[in-house]
């Protein structure tokens, strides 16, 4: 990364700073780009450069978010079922306390659901994910029969991640640590994983679940 990038990420980061101080201790509607961009001694503009949706400033990410279901069933390995690689990926996220899966702590987390606009932009968010899913599992599968399955497939393994995202909220906003969350989450997705399994893998017409690799197996990787 050269020195100007570095700048652009260390001036976001910044922002991003910033605007979260204020949005815990203000209020998510209460606090103004104007006071964003004084507390980060820039200029309103500079703000909607870096984020052009006031809530991209608290749920800043999204775009790992959104895009984290997909990313993991493209870039499974050779043979790998997308539920395995998908329960995988979330047991590392949850033993990582990862914000992406949920944790963001009891004053975000608070923040978060005292806020109408945060909640709805939560929502979107977690279609979009189920949207990007759908698309993976459609490029793993080309010709599915029937041509509805992917996206089947999406709206079960979605739902079931918006619940464990729930859960660990509702877990952080009774007082529970992380580590405590840690714990009561491993056997909870593991028996959400299990009810997956046995209504897709037993779908005679779910040809996305099989070994043949798709086109996007081959994509590049980006972090998330």
């Amino acid at each position: 990364m050269g020195l100007r990038e570095s700048k652009k990420q260390e001036t976001r980061q910044l922002i991003s700073d910033c605007a979260t101080r204020l949005f815990i201790e203000q209020g998510f509607e209460q606090t103004t780009i104007a006071e964003i961009a004084a507390a980060a001694r820039v200029s309103k503009k500079t703000v909607t450069n870096y984020f052009p949706r006031k809530e991209d400033l608290a749920l800043d990410h999204h775009e790992a978010f959104t895009e984290g279901l997909a990313r993991t069933v493209a870039e499974r390995g050779s043979g790998e079922e997308p539920l395995t690689a998908l329960g995988r990926t979330f047991r590392t996220a949850l033993q990582e306390h990862s914000p992406v899966v949920g944790f963001t702590g009891p004053a975000f987390a608070r923040m978060v659901a005292d806020s109408p606009t945060l909640t709805a932009r939560l929502r979107e968010l977690h279609d979009q994910r189920e949207e990007a899913l759908a698309a993976a599992l459609t490029a793993a599968a080309p010709d599915p029969d029937p041509a509805i399955a992917p996206r089947a497939g999406a709206a079960l393994i979605a739902a079931a991640d918006r619940l464990l995202f729930r859960r660990i909220q509702e877990l952080t906003l009774a007082g529970h640590t992380d580590d405590q969350i840690e714990a009561t989450l491993i056997p909870e997705a593991d028996h959400l994983r299990t009810l997956l399994a046995a209504a897709l893998g037993n779908h005679p017409t779910g040809r996305w679940q099989s070994d043949t690799r798709g086109p996007t197996a081959s994509a590049g990787r980006s972090p998330a």
